[in-house]
Order: structure tokens, then C-alpha cells, then sequence
């Protein structure tokens, strides 16, 4: 009786957690899911949490939703010119619609890269096709990208569910025997653009200088005019002054214009000066001289 009492209990437990297992399920914060019954999505785009199903009759499907990559194969495309350029690069996409996800791939991650693949490749063919090899290699290749990545997003979307976030390009490779006429006609290209920098800059050279020798000349000028102004000013005020000194005292004004001349006359170590000994220009040294006994 005991034993089968147990029985009972563990086989009870062991119904409790079986149920418990299949009826309760989580969905991580870099997921999302669809609800299914017999293979019909019945419950779209189920956020992250603890939810909850009927056990076997229901069944769940759970889809990364974090950005993945898709580093596609290198591959060859015309340009408007009919010029081979190879390409390698890499596409950056994102699950956004379960439903239709699930519905287009039933789920499989490596079949939606099969789907997606070859649109990536068409979408740059016909992106290369419409450039010539100049436009692509003069291009930024983030803007070359710009036009494939929306016209792509758009179509994934409504056809698998998934979002196109970028195509990048990894690499673009001439085929040799365009390499040397190509680079060539880049180094001439460089060349002339130099040479137009050099010129521009020349003249721009040109226009400074011409614009401070003109400013220069202009402040020369002015200089040259305000000095001329204080000179004559200095002039006056110093004709004043000695008017001044003179009508004060004209003997001291005398003697001290000739005590200068002195000074300016015996400056130099070579000076020679021819003058009658009673020139009044040695009046006051005459009249320093010592007298007779002294």
C-alpha cells in the first residue's frame, strides 16, 4: 500500500514538472518568437519573458534579433565601361518580422543567407553597372553603398522579414591588366590636380603680397606724415623754449648754445677747425683762461 502510495506521489511530481517543462517557456532579451499549433503561426512576435503554452498541441520558435553579418563571397562586376573590378565585402542584416521570417526560411538562419546572398549580388552588379571605373574609384564607398543598402532593405523586408542595416565593402581590385593603365591614369589625374592647387595657391600668394605691399606703403605714409607733424611741433615748442630762455636771460643763453657748440665740435677724435684766435667762437674760453701769475 505504501509503495504504490509513493508511486502515485513521484508519478504525480514527475507529471507536474513534465508539464511544467512543455507548458512554460522564455523568450531572452536578444530573441523573439512565434507561437505554433500544427505548424500555423498563431501568436506573432512574442517579446521577452516567461510565457506560456498547451504542451504538444503548441510548439515554439525562437529567432536571434541581434545584428548579424554575412561576409559574402569576392565576386566580379562590369562597369558602365565594361571594365572587371573585384569586389569583396560584407552585409550587415537583422531578423525584425518573426512571422514573415519564419514563414520565408521556416526559421533556418543558413537559408535566409542563401536567399539574401544572391540579392546582395545583384544589387551591387547593378550598382557597379550604372558607374564607370573613375565614378567608383573617385566615390566614397560608404555613399556608393548608400543607394544598394535602401533598395535592398526594402526588398528584404517584405520578402523575408529582415532588415538590411548595411553593405559595407571590405575591398575593390582592379584585374592586372587594368591595374597599370588604371593607376596611371590616377597618377595623371593627381598630377593635374596638383598642379591646380599650386597655381590657385600661387596666385592666392600673389594677392597677400600685393595687399601688404599696398598696406604697407599706405602705413609708410601715415607714418611718415604724423612724424613730420611732430617734428614741426617739436620744432615749435622748442624755438619757444629758447625764446623764452633767451628773453630770460640772454647772456646764460649765450654761453649755453656755445658750452653745446663746444660739445659738438670736439665730438669726433679727427675734428679740425680753422679759426682766427679771437674768433668769437672761443670767447668763452678765452675768458676761462687763467690770468697772468695764476
Amino acid at each position: 500500500m505504501i509503495n504504490n502510495r509513493s508511486l502515485l506521489i513521484v508519478g504525480g511530481l514527475a507529471a507536474v514538472a513534465w508539464l511544467a517543462s512543455n507548458s512554460l517557456y522564455v523568450v531572452d532579451e536578444t530573441e523573439r518568437a512565434v507561437k505554433l499549433r500544427f505548424g500555423e503561426v498563431i501568436e506573432e512576435n512574442i517579446q521577452p519573458g516567461l510565457h506560456v503554452k498547451i504542451p504538444i498541441a503548441q510548439t515554439i520558435r525562437k529567432f536571434d534579433t541581434r545584428l548579424l553579418t554575412l561576409d559574402t563571397d569576392t565576386s566580379r562586376y562590369l562597369t558602365l565601361e565594361q571594365k572587371a573590378v573585384i569586389v569583396d565585402s560584407y552585409v550587415k542584416w537583422q531578423v525584425i518580422n518573426p512571422t514573415r521570417y519564419y514563414e520565408a526560411t521556416a526559421g533556418d538562419e543558413l537559408m535566409a543567407i542563401r536567399l539574401i546572398q544572391p540579392r546582395v549580388d545583384e544589387s551591387l552588379r547593378n550598382e557597379f553597372g550604372r558607374l564607370n571605373l573613375q565614378e567608383i574609384i573617385a566615390e566614397r564607398r560608404d555613399d556608393l553603398m548608400t543607394g544598394p543598402t535602401s533598395e535592398l532593405d526594402a526588398l528584404m523586408r517584405d520578402e523575408l522579414g529582415v532588415a538590411i542595416r548595411d553593405i559595407r565593402i571590405k575591398r575593390i581590385d582592379l584585374p592586372q591588366d587594368v591595374s597599370a593603365a588604371v593607376f596611371e591614369r590616377m597618377r595623371s589625374e593627381r598630377e593635374r590636380e596638383a598642379r591646380e592647387w599650386r597655381a590657385q595657391g600661387q596666385e592666392e600668394a600673389e594677392r597677400i603680397r600685393a595687399n601688404a605691399d599696398r598696406r604697407r606703403q599706405v602705413l609708410l605714409a601715415q607714418a611718415n606724415e604724423r612724424s613730420e607733424t611732430l617734428r614741426g611741433e617739436g620744432d615749435a615748442e622748442a624755438a619757444a623754449i629758447f625764446s623764452q630762455a633767451y628773453s630770460q636771460d640772454e647772456e646764460f643763453f649765450a654761453f649755453w648754445r656755445s658750452l653745446n657748440a663746444y660739445r659738438e665740435s670736439f665730438a669726433g677724435d679727427n675734428n679740425l677747425l680753422v679759426l682766427e684766435p679771437d674768433s668769437d667762437f672761443f670767447r668763452y674760453l678765452r675768458s676761462a683762461a687763467p690770468s697772468n701769475g695764476e
